[in-house]
């Protein structure tokens, strides 16, 4: 993507590209024209119940400094996010962006306990989740809308057919009632929001905001994007609530006028990706306003928020896409890794079940994804998330004393590597089965260690700091195999450069 931003800036040169802002007089036509899977919902059309539990409740999320800064990778170095955020929804999902996976505190819900660090968060956390049903509702009955208009512009019409012949109209009938029913289960999953990325940003913290490069909108919170990890044409919902907190910093900025959009206010930016013929949007944000991106318009289109004076917070409702992000599947993976190790409790030994080379790739994989995609990944995010609740540290327990038990089945299959009665075929084949993984293994632990050492992470709050973990000390008697697999890894290659050098003699 960066050569395509390089490309697009040669392209504009000096000038800036034109965009509109509701006072202009073509905004309407271009809306509908260009941007017509951009819904917007005006706080006044939105129940005032809704409002005031959600405002309140993003308002002691804060205060109980449930936000925190994402230390998140873009092109290979650690950076930290300007905006603060909380990732709450369905108990045991995750969102991952940007090489994170974010946690998702879980909201209240049938048959799962949550005992959350304050009355004030369990509150809050029921009002996003009330808000997020609010959103489910209306994101179905604006797209049935839109496909609705959609449809008329293109000349459809819904035919009657008339068949003398019962068998025949019962099976048109019958097509119909297929056809329907996939349109109904695909409308489902594009709005069925499984988790809410919470945002909050104060403009007066933030020390240096990027200016708008392409078309001079002003300072920018969050640069131009796609949103990602969503299922594919799924919806985004957003609300957002600007706080009545204006200080004399603020006041002094607003000397500084923006052409086009009022610097004052917050808004979202608009753009087709890529694309410099067409004039972007700036679509300012009031306190309590919702909009909706439908469809494919975050695969076709880019946004960006631009920001205003005062502190905002957005509460931003997605369809993440979570066939590997849940603790169901990476629960489910683990038990497909154990079903290779049998114990002997008899005698108190453990071994393989299979050597197969499938059995053995799967394992070994495994092993690596829950390392590096979970335990790592929650871990380098330290202890903050016991602000809000201690519910992630049961699984994550769990998921440890599952990694234990695979590193035991690493240190087997070495072992059995070691035994003679290994055909030269059967056993080059084994050691180049697991060499790459446990290659691929050691590099990522040095590249975490160095991540959790880094300026970046060491100047975060104390309990928000990352660890590295799991780690063990060269010689630890709880753990089957060292930490630095570099002396296992170089053996495994001279027992490979023998081997092939005996072949070749």
């Amino acid at each position: 993507m960066l050569w395509k931003r390089q490309k697009l800036l040669r392209e504009i040169g000096d000038q800036k590209l034109p965009y509109l802002t509701p006072k202009d007089v073509e905004f309407q036509q271009l809306s509908k024209a260009k941007y017509s899977k951009l819904h917007l919902r005006q706080a006044s059309c939105v129940p005032e119940e809704i409002h005031q539990k959600v405002q309140q409740g993003l308002t002691a999320l804060r205060d109980y400094k449930c936000f925190a800064q994402d230390l998140v990778q873009i092109k290979g170095k650690d950076v930290l996010t300007p905006v603060y955020r909380l990732l709450v929804g369905n108990p045991g999902h995750t969102y991952r962006y940007l090489d994170t996976r974010l946690f998702a505190i879980p909201w209240p819900t049938h048959g799962v306990e949550v005992k959350y660090s304050s009355d004030e968060i369990g509150k809050a956390c029921q009002a996003i989740k009330d808000l997020n049903e609010y959103f489910n509702a209306e994101a179905v009955k604006i797209l049935l809308d839109h496909y609705s208009a959609v449809n008329k512009e293109m000349g459809f019409v819904e035919k009657t057919t008339t068949s003398t012949s019962v068998e025949g109209s019962e099976s048109v009938k019958g097509v119909h009632y297929s056809q329907q029913n996939n349109a109904d289960t695909a409308l489902k999953n594009r709005t069925s929001f499984n988790v809410a990325l919470l945002n909050y940003m104060d403009p007066s913290k933030m020390k240096y905001l990027k200016e708008e490069p392409y078309f001079g909108m002003g300072k920018m919170a969050v640069s131009w994007h796609r949103d990602e990890n969503l299922v594919e044409r799924s919806t985004v919902a957003v609300y957002n609530y600007s706080c009545d907190d204006l200080g004399p910093a603020s006041d002094e900025s607003n000397k500084n006028s923006v052409e086009g959009r009022d610097p004052a206010l917050w808004h979202v930016g608009l753009k087709i990706a890529w694309d410099i013929a067409t004039p972007g949007l700036a679509l300012p944000l009031y306190p309590g306003d919702c909009y909706f991106m439908l469809d494919d318009l975050n695969m076709t289109h880019q946004h960006c928020v631009l920001s205003g004076m005062q502190s905002r917070f957005s509460s931003t409702h997605r369809v993440a896409e979570c066939s590997s992000g849940t603790l169901d599947y990476i629960f489910g993976r683990c038990d497909v890794a154990m079903k290779n190790l049998q114990k002997d409790s008899t005698l108190g030994i453990s071994f393989l079940t299979s050597l197969d080379l499938e059995f053995v790739r799967q394992t070994e994989e495994i092993h690596n994804e829950v390392e590096f995609e979970w335990l790592r990944q929650f871990w380098f995010q330290g202890k903050r998330s016991a602000k809000q609740s201690d519910w992630w540290f049961g699984p994550m327990a769990v998921l440890e004393n599952s990694w234990k038990e695979m590193e035991q089945m690493t240190k087997l299959l070495l072992c059995e590597i070691n035994k003679t009665g290994w055909s030269f075929e059967e056993k080059q084949k084994i050691i180049r089965c697991l060499l790459p993984l446990l290659e691929e293994r050691q590099e990522l632990r040095k590249i975490w260690t160095v991540r959790c050492q880094s300026r970046l992470a060491n100047n975060l709050p104390i309990d928000e700091q990352p660890e590295c973990r799991p780690y063990w000390h060269e010689g630890d008697p709880n753990m089957p195999l060292p930490f630095d697999l570099e002396e296992i890894i170089s053996l495994l290659r001279n027992q490979l450069l023998h081997e092939d050098e005996g072949d070749k003699n």
